[in-house]
């Protein structure tokens, strides 16, 4: 996919920006996935909470990942068997799929925790104060 924002990276005038690019391109790819269904809510000046809704999910069911930037939020559940005897689904409308569900963080988020209640996994995300850094810079005599 080639969009706009990244022919601008193409730029002879912008160099050593690939990684910028790279993510988002993978942002722009992650935003066309639609299972499940999430939202992200900003909660005070510093933290953020994805959430998703996984209904039928155990904790056992999800693993969520982190590899640079990229958080990625895996479910994989296995087909629910048929009931015996005489029953049979009439509609089948909770899905039991599988899915991969990709955020790219900005620097300096973290992930704080993860919950799965009531069929919504919680993903907390927050920003550490930064600590001022002084750093004094030697000067040499030429």
């Amino acid at each position: 996919m080639t969009t706009r924002t990244t022919l601008l990276f193409d730029s002879p005038f912008l160099l050593g920006f690939d990684q910028t690019r790279a993510l988002i391109d993978r942002a722009a790819k992650a935003a066309n996935e639609g299972y499940p269904p999430y939202n992200v809510e900003q909660r005070g000046d510093r933290d953020v909470r994805i959430t998703l809704a996984v209904a039928g999910f155990t904790p056992e069911d999800l693993a969520i990942t982190l590899e640079g930037r990229q958080m990625t939020i895996v479910g994989k559940k296995e087909a629910p068997k048929e009931a015996g005897g005489d029953s049979a689904f009439l509609h089948r409308g909770i899905a039991a799929r599988g899915f991969t569900r990709s955020f790219v963080l900005a620097d300096g988020l973290e992930v704080a925790g993860a919950r799965l209640e009531h069929g919504l996994l919680h993903v907390d995300l927050t920003r550490p104060e930064d600590a001022a850094v002084i750093r004094r810079i030697p000067i040499t005599a030429g």
